[in-house]
């Protein structure tokens, strides 16, 4: 679903690329352990978890022992699997704006409810964006010189990184989101968009395994590592689309009124918006 992060020239698991992302999931597992201690009521160890489970995947994601030559793209298919699918379903199960809209400063938390009002976040959030911005910035990548330009520049090659962690994320987010989202649709469209996302990915997958003398455009990458490497993307999406679709029913069965739910985010916080009832 969500679209391919690329390693640097420099290679997974070392490099740059491997220093950034390091340092992204200890500002994140950091910032979110600052939160949670904060919150003067019982956090779920659950949602920290996966939470944290998320920050582990990016960090590995930095270092992963992929055997590959410079510019592999199996190494590039395993950071695909890790930074755009499977982190941001870690991420997104720890409910990280539920835990601000409960545990941060006041201003924070005003300036949160804001941002989630906008029309902006409004028309992100959707699913059907969200999975256009993952999965056809997948497209993009990988059907267009910008794979092998990422691959020559260190700035571009961590806009790419960056901007598909986020789109995952924001994919998962709106699928199977925990935190408040403004006018999420219901359990129907979010099937529906998870189906035909997933769909989108299983062929491109096959495009490239078919076109894997040519694609992508100037990377010179062996047919036969290409190949492997839609391999990879296809079964590998395969499973964390299950994952997704797991975490999506069970969102949903959670949020199914139960005679005692737990306190949610207060009224005046979470006016506007769903909210998960037991975290």
């Amino acid at each position: 679903m969500s679209v391919a992060a690329h390693a640097t020239h420099a290679g997974a698991g070392g490099g740059p690329s491997a220093g950034v992302l390091l340092l992204l999931a200890g500002l994140l597992a950091g910032g979110y352990l600052l939160t949670v201690a904060r919150h003067r009521r019982p956090w779920s160890r659950w949602r920290t978890g996966a939470w944290l489970a998320g920050c582990a995947v990016v960090a590995a994601a930095a270092v992963a022992p992929t055997p590959h030559v410079n510019g592999d793209p199996r190494a590039h298919m395993v950071q695909h699997l890790l930074l755009g699918m499977l982190a941001p379903l870690g991420l997104v199960l720890g409910a990280p704006v539920t835990l601000l809209l409960r545990a941060g400063p006041s201003p924070v938390r005003r300036a949160l409810v804001r941002m989630l009002r906008t029309t902006p976040v409004r028309v992100l959030a959707h699913p059907v964006t969200a999975a256009v911005l993952s999965t056809g910035g997948m497209f993009l990548v990988l059907l267009t010189p910008l794979y092998a330009a990422a691959e020559h520049h260190e700035l571009l090659h961590h806009g790419v990184h960056l901007h598909y962690l986020a789109a995952g994320y924001l994919f998962a987010w709106a699928i199977a989101g925990a935190d408040p989202a403004p006018r999420r649709p219901g359990l129907p469209a979010r099937a529906v968009t998870l189906v035909a996302a997933a769909a989108g990915h299983a062929v491109l997958a096959k495009y490239l395994y078919a076109h894997a003398e040519t694609l992508p455009p100037g990377a010179g990458h062996d047919a036969d590592a290409m190949r492997t490497a839609a391999q990879l993307m296809y079964y590998g999406g395969d499973v964390a689309e299950l994952l997704l679709a797991i975490a999506l029913f069970a969102t949903w069965y959670r949020r199914v009124p139960r005679s005692h739910p737990l306190p949610a985010v207060p009224l005046h916080l979470r006016t506007g918006f769903r909210t998960a009832h037991r975290h």
